[in-house]
């Protein structure tokens, strides 16, 4: 006899976009957020009894009242609204999930009154996911598509070859990434303060960027603990990094049919290789600690 394995719902993708007016300087939060819920749903998909349903259709009105209502301090606190607003408003709803990617915008500087013109940044999305089950949380940020290179400092050279390895060994390399990352916080909320968010984002990128910067890498793997291992170091709030880095490969391009040299140390010129490509992923824990982070990214 078939059964019902896990399963949930919610609104998906909810465009916030929230503007605070401090007198003629505005500030921006630009949010989109995805809200899913699971508890005593069996009866629905049994039967199509909505009793315990709550729309989705208020999901998605809660996450809007909620931006006027609390305002947008961090994603994360704003999570954490939402979720525990479901989890104790909803007898049947359980467990919340919520989901948030946030844009960043920045001012453009200009000779008229006010700050209230913005241009779109461009480096990264930032992401937060807040779990929520009643008594216990886990929240978990991070960021997804920004681009780093290091246009030395990095060698590959020592790997296993056999019949098939073709790949010439380089002391002397272009290496680049799309960092997508994610930590996960220790704050549980029984009297512990929470995380300044928003202060633990910025230090956790600036520890991420420093160490891929200063680390002369001899492979991306090496590159990947040394960013995983410079926020656990440096954030006591943390406790696990996971990483997931494509090797964004570029070439030497052979120019000896056209009677060019073309190496490293003459200003070389490369092809940008968008795929296929090496992708490189581990988990950086604090001694002790449980993974938790899914091992697909993607998920999050």
């Amino acid at each position: 006899m078939p059964i019902l394995g896990p399963n949930q719902y919610g609104k998906a993708e909810n465009r916030v976009v929230k503007i605070t007016r401090d007198g003629a300087t505005h500030h921006i939060k630009d949010l989109n957020v995805s809200v899913s819920l699971s508890g005593d749903m069996d009866e629905v998909h049994y039967s199509g009894s909505n009793a315990t349903v709550l729309p989705t259709d208020t999901t998605k009105n809660t996450v809007y009242a909620f931006a006027k209502e609390y305002g947008i301090e961090s994603a994360e606190q704003f999570g954490i609204h939402l979720a525990r607003h479901f989890v104790t408003s909803q007898e049947p709803i359980r467990t919340a999930r919520i989901r948030i990617e946030e844009y960043a915008w920045e001012r453009i500087e200009h000779s008229g009154e006010g700050a209230h013109s913005f241009v779109r940044k461009g480096q990264e999305t930032r992401l937060a996911q807040i779990t929520y089950d009643g008594s216990a949380w886990e929240v978990v940020s991070g960021l997804k598509d920004l681009t780093v290179m290091n246009s030395t400092d990095s060698e590959f050279w020592g790997y296993v070859k056999d019949k098939y390895t073709t790949l010439p060994e380089a002391y002397d390399r272009i290496l680049a990434t799309d960092v997508s990352g994610r930590w996960r916080f220790n704050w549980t909320d029984d009297g512990q303060e929470a995380p300044d968010w928003e202060l633990s984002y910025a230090e956790v990128k600036g520890h991420l960027l420093r160490a891929f910067a200063e680390t002369y890498s001899l492979s991306l793997q090496q590159t990947l603990y040394a960013m995983g291992a410079r926020i656990i170091d440096h954030r006591d709030e943390i406790d696990e990094v996971r990483f997931s880095l494509p090797n964004k490969h570029h070439f030497l391009v052979d120019l000896k049919p056209f009677g060019l040299k073309n190496d490293t140390a003459d200003g070389a010129v490369y092809l940008a290789a968008d795929r296929p490509y090496g992708l490189i992923e581990a988990t950086v824990l604090r001694d002790g600690r449980e993974a938790k982070i899914p091992a697909d990214l993607t998920n999050l």
